[in-house]
């Protein structure tokens, strides 16, 4: 999240009840508490904050964001995470979205929906993990896996 000097008006996080249980997850855990690992003071720190605007910094004390970047080097850090998330097959990256979509305590559904389905049935069968030149093929080689960039 971009943090831009305090006299400026910046990007910001504006919790609401939502966040709080509207859509919970199929743990059971709404998507805060599962975020905090079912810690209780953050997620009531965030809960007293309901309505208030969050600029980066208070958004980041809370546990709300990750990394918050200045001005001056928003623009590097931008491009070394894209270049980060370019390094990576496409099949790896829709298996770790699949995980981080169902973090939190298991259930049946976490596991077939979130890891199972996503890794044993899809991704552990495409050519970009098992062909030729696939990235379970080429580990441990030396040799630089040759992803299908088509494939998403």
């Amino acid at each position: 999240m971009l943090q831009l000097p305090e006299n400026e008006d910046g990007p910001a996080v504006v919790l609401s009840p939502m966040n709080f249980g509207a859509y919970p997850m199929v743990s059971g855990d709404t998507r805060l508490a599962a975020h905090f690992c079912g810690e209780g003071t953050p997620l009531e720190s965030a809960r007293a904050r309901i309505g208030g605007k969050l600029l980066a910094t208070e958004a980041a004390d809370l546990g709300l964001v990750t990394f918050t970047p200045d001005d001056l080097d928003w623009e590097e850090e931008v491009r070394i995470a894209i270049e980060e998330r370019v390094s990576l097959s496409p099949d790896a990256l829709s298996g770790m979205e699949a995980n981080l979509r169902f973090p939190g305590k298991e259930t049946m559904e976490t596991r077939v929906f979130g890891r199972l389905s996503a890794w044993q049935n899809w991704i552990f069968n495409r050519p970009n993990a098992v062909g030729e030149h696939g990235a379970l093929n080429t580990y441990g080689t030396g040799a630089k896996a040759k992803f299908n960039w088509e494939r998403v």
